[in-house]
C-alpha cells in the first residue's frame, strides 16, 4: 500500500495538537493510502513555554518527551529543517548528529511557533526566554534574599529584595504573581516581615490586558496589588546596570533583579524555509491555513498570520487559538485530499485566563454579550486546564 506522508514541523503547542487532530480524524488510511505522520523538531521534547515562570520560582519540570506524547503511530525526527522545496514537495533538514538529509512529503504543516523577544545584552537584566534563564533567575533572587537577611544596610537590604518585571503581558503578569508569592514565602519562613519584598511590574500601556474590558483590567490589577505587586503603567524599563534601572520617564529604581518579559516574535526559521512572510515575519496564509503560492503546504500557530474572513480580525497567539486551529486544520487537510469543501477559519470565542500564583487565577469569557469573570481557585483550575490541554496532558500535580 502506498504511503501518504504528512510532515509537521515544530513540536510546540500548535505542532503537537496538529499531530493529535490529524491522527484522530484521518485515522490510518486515506483514499487507499496509508498515512505516515512525521513530527520534526530540533528537540526531543515539547517545551511548555507558557510555564517558563515555574522553574524561575521552584524546581519544576516543564518539558515533556515527544515519545511520551506520541508513543505509537508517529515518526519523530529530531532535526532542524533548513529549506522547503515546495515545487518538488520535499524538505531539507540537519539531524541531531549534524547530517543533512532530505524527505519528501504529500502534506506539510509549518508550526514552528515563536521565540521570546530579548533586549540587547547591553540593556542588562535577564530575559525569561528558556529554562536555563528561568533557573538563573531563581538562583539570583534566592541568593539575594539570603544576603538581605544578614545585610545591615537598610537601603541595600531593600534593593536585594526588590524585583522588577519589565513587560506586563500574560508572561509578565504570571511571572510577577508567582514570584511575589514565592519570595515572600521564603522571607516569611526565615522569620522576617514579608513586606520587605517589593515586586514592580512595568507596563508600557495605560492598563493591564488592554484587549479586554476595563473592569477585567481593574480586577486583575487589584489581585496583583493584594499580592504585593506594584503595577507602573505607561512606563518602560530602558536598561539595568549594576542594580540600577533607568526608566522611560527619566526616573531610576534600585533592584536586585530585573526580568524582561517582552512577549513573542515569529520564529526566524520561517525566513530560512523560504515561505512567504509579511513585514513582521509571519507566514502568509489564506482562510484555510494554506501558505500563499504553494500547494499542500499549511501553517498555523504563532508563526502564521491568520485572519477571520468574516470579521477581518487577526487570530491571537496563545494556546487556545493553536488548539482550535489544529482541530480545523485536520478537517481542511482531509477536505483538500478528498476534493471536498474545506472549512474556513473562525475566531476563537473571547476568552482569556491568568495564573496568579499557586491555586489562584482569573478567567474571563464574553458570552451572550455578558462579561463573565471567575476568580480564585476556580479561575486557577481553568488556567491549569488550559496549560494541560494545550500540552496534551490529562493529569498533573503541579501547583
Amino acid at each position: 500500500m502506498k504511503e501518504l506522508t504528512c510532515i509537521v514541523i515544530g513540536g510546540g503547542y500548535a505542532g503537537i495538537n496538529a499531530i493529535k487532530s490529524i491522527q484522530k480524524l484521518c485515522k490510518e488510511v486515506i483514499g487507499g493510502r496509508r498515512l505516515r505522520l512525521v513530527l520534526i523538531d530540533k528537540n526531543s521534547y515539547h517545551l511548555r513555554k507558557v510555564l517558563l515562570f515555574k522553574p524561575a520560582v521552584n524546581k519544576n519540570e516543564i518539558t515533556v518527551p515527544l515519545t511520551r506524547l506520541f508513543p505509537n503511530g508517529i515518526e519523530i525526527v529530531q532535526a532542524t529543517v533548513t529549506k522547503i522545496n515546495s515545487n518538488v514537495k520535499s524538505i531539507l533538514y540537519i539531524d541531531s548528529n549534524g547530517n543533512e538529509d532530505e524527505m519528501n512529503y504529500d502534506l506539510l504543516v509549518s508550526a514552528v511557533g515563536s521565540v521570546v523577544k530579548k533586549p540587547d545584552s547591553s540593556k542588562g537584566g535577564i530575559a525569561l526566554s528558556c529554562v536555563d534563564d528561568a533557573v538563573k533567575i531563581r538562583h539570583i533572587w534566592q541568593t539575594n534574599v539570603k544576603k538581605a537577611l544578614t545585610e545591615t544596610n537598610a537601603i541595600e537590604r531593600q534593593r536585594l529584595c526588590t524585583i522588577a518585571v519589565a513587560g506586563a503581558g500574560l508572561s509578565g503578569i504570571e511571572t510577577s504573581a508567582e514570584l511575589a508569592y514565592s519570595v515572600q514565602e521564603l522571607v516569611k519562613q526565615s522569620g522576617f516581615d514579608p513586606s520587605l519584598v517589593s515586586i514592580y511590574l512595568f507596563n508600557s500601556k495605560d492598563r493591564l490586558f488592554p484587549n479586554g474590558p476595563e473592569k477585567v483590567s481593574e480586577k486583575l490589577e487589584n489581585k496583583l496589588l493584594n499580592l504585593g505587586i506594584t503595577v507602573i503603567h505607561g512606563t518602560k524599563v530602558m536598561k539595568e546596570k549594576n542594580g540600577i534601572l533607568t526608566l522611560s520617564n527619566g526616573e531610576q529604581l534600585s533592584a536586585g533583579l530585573c526580568i524582561w518579559t517582552l512577549g513573542q516574535i515569529p520564529n526566524s526559521l520561517v525566513n530560512n524555509l523560504g515561505l512567504p512572510t509579511n513585514s513582521e515575519g509571519h507566514v502568509m496564509v489564506d482562510e484555510c491555513y494554506r501558505v500563499q503560492g504553494t500547494q499542500y503546504v499549511y501553517s498555523i500557530g504563532d508563526c502564521a498570520r491568520i485572519v477571520d474572513p468574516l470579521t477581518g480580525l487577526e487570530d491571537g497567539k496563545t494556546c487556545k487559538e493553536a488548539i482550535a486551529q489544529a482541530e480545523r486544520l485536520a478537517k481542511i487537510l482531509l477536505a483538500d485530499l478528498e476534493g471536498g469543501r474545506a472549512p474556513s477559519h473562525k475566531s476563537f470565542v473571547e476568552f482569556f485566563c491568568f495564573g496568579l500564583g499557586p491555586r489562584d487565577g482569573m478567567a474571563w469569557v464574553r458570552k451572550w454579550g455578558l462579561d463573565i469573570i471567575l476568580t480564585g481557585k476556580l479561575g486557577w483550575q481553568i488556567r491549569k486546564w488550559t496549560w494541560n490541554s494545550a500540552s496534551l496532558i490529562k493529569e498533573s500535580n503541579e501547583n
